[in-house]
């Protein structure tokens, strides 16, 4: 499998060149990446984010609660490319005139996975999107997304904020190649480990959005 080349930028956003995926996070070279989520308006009228569960075979944070879909920028490709994240991660086919910007945001994370550590230090366009599908009608890259969920913004922005310890989340899980469907119990530190900030910036963002859908 030939390893994917980012381009890397130093701390002031300058480009500095290319590098190998596995290189990108193993020295902690800043590169680019989308962010696109999803959410619906639910029959209650209320916001329902949906969430991956990440592959257990990722190399950074596997099993983890994460953005509906994102993906790293290829070398020379601009966020308008990366819109095909959607399509090859859940089969759902967006135009990119069709995403709502929300932030250009920066990251920085680390830690080990399977005895490697890595530096994850990422540039991310964050985007949202309204959706009428439920999480059982997409079609999930295997390789990629263990599971698809969705939980009521208003709870995970309390989740967020430490107003809950807990909340169900409904949606399907990949087993065997199949897609079983059930909820789960979700907690903060079951998501991808960020600034909170982030994730309440992001759930208010979506249930403005969702309740703008309306008619």
């Amino acid at each position: 499998m030939v390893e994917e080349i980012f381009d890397i930028y130093d701390a002031e956003g300058k480009w500095v060149g290319t590098a190998p995926r596995s290189e990108v996070h193993a020295r902690g070279h800043w590169h680019r990446t989308v962010h696109c989520w999803l959410v619906r308006r639910g029959e209650d009228g209320k916001a329902r984010v949906l969430f991956q569960l990440r592959s257990d075979g990722k190399d950074t944070n596997p099993g983890r609660c994460d953005i509906t879909a994102a993906g790293h920028l290829a070398a020379g490709e601009t966020p308008r490319e990366a819109v095909r994240e959607l399509e090859e991660e859940l089969g759902l086919a967006v135009a990119f005139e069709e995403l709502v910007p929300y932030a250009v945001v920066r990251e920085e994370a680390s830690g080990i996975v399977r005895g490697k550590r890595f530096v994850d230090r990422e540039v991310s366009h964050v985007f949202g999107y309204v959706t009428d599908w439920r999480p059982g009608q997409f079609r999930l890259q295997e390789e990629e997304v263990a599971g698809l969920y969705e939980a009521e913004a208003g709870e995970l922005i309390a989740l967020m904020e430490g107003g809950l310890d807990e909340v169900s989340a409904d949606g399907i899980r990949l087993r065997e190649g199949a897609a079983e469907p059930g909820s789960i119990a979700i907690r903060a530190s079951s998501f991808v480990p960020r600034d909170p900030a982030y994730y309440v910036g992001v759930f208010r963002f979506l249930e403005k959005l969702a309740r703008g859908s309306d008619g």
